[in-house]
């Protein structure tokens, strides 16, 4: 197990309802990091006061499968390498160790706000229903072209990884509202031509609260790592198939994925 998950091991745990009840954020600002394994002990170690960690049938690093859907002209991979304003995701994320399949559409939104809904589904395939409820979702957006999009959908990436998720409750004196932290390890990707790789060295933390930065943010400033342009779907397709456009993600591939491990 990594080092980073055994240090979170005195922490108070949490369960899935009061998470959820006390900080469900499905509208929120995300925020994430890449940082080396190395260097994770040193922000943990300033993680603020009353910080919880999830824990479900005795697991706090629980494994999570996601296939990820995109037209055959890649609308959703173009969207966000070239920041187009009305831009989407489309997953199906399985919780392994729980259980449970959910089809989810995230759009983005006003201030970079991520909006997501989503739906359970049987497995990871995208039957009549998911494709129904992905051209809805995508129309409500504005996203052009939403029903086209939606019947052209087919996966084309997989990602599997363990998470820590964390509770953080709000600071002394503040009146805002719990909000999470999500800790990612043992990253893996594979597309749809079955090609894979992992990438062992690295720790992907984000941050979902309001507009507000909160105490682990600034942990993480305090110790020099700022938010870094890194989603699991733009950047591992792109490090999986150099002949997409990858500028927005070309730092991160360059720092980071040189050290990717060809499964």
């Amino acid at each position: 197990m990594s080092s980073a998950i055994t240090q979170l091991s005195a922490l108070p745990t949490v369960s899935l309802a009061d998470l959820n009840e006390q900080a469900s954020l499905q509208t929120r600002v995300d925020r994430k990091y890449i940082l080396r394994a190395a260097d994770v002990a040193a922000v943990l170690a300033e993680l603020p006061e009353g910080a919880a960690i999830l824990e479900i049938d005795g697991e706090r690093a629980l494994r999570y499968a996601s296939h990820y859907y995109d037209t055959p002209r890649f609308d959703s991979y173009l969207g966000a390498a070239h920041g187009r304003r009305r831009r989407f995701k489309v997953r199906s994320r399985t919780y392994v160790d729980s259980g449970g399949s959910f089809l989810e559409v995230k759009t983005r939104g006003g201030r970079s706000a991520t909006v997501k809904d989503r739906v359970p589904v049987i497995d990871e395939s995208l039957d009549d229903n998911g494709v129904r409820y992905a051209a809805e979702m995508l129309a409500d957006a504005g996203i052009p072209a939403a029903g086209r999009i939606a019947h052209g959908l087919q996966p084309v990436l997989e990602t599997r990884y363990r998470r820590a998720t964390l509770l953080l409750a709000p600071e002394a004196g503040e009146a805002s509202t719990a909000s999470r932290a999500t800790i990612d390890i043992e990253l893996e990707w594979a597309d749809a031509n079955g090609t894979r790789m992992s990438l062992p060295g690295a720790v992907i933390i984000e941050t979902k609260s309001g507009q507000r930065a909160g105490a682990l943010d600034r942990a993480l400033w305090r110790h020099h790592h700022r938010p870094a342009k890194i989603s699991k779907y733009g950047t591992g397709l792109a490090a999986l198939r150099p002949d997409l456009p990858s500028n927005k993600w070309r730092r991160v591939l360059t720092e980071h994925f040189p050290q990717a491990i060809a499964a």
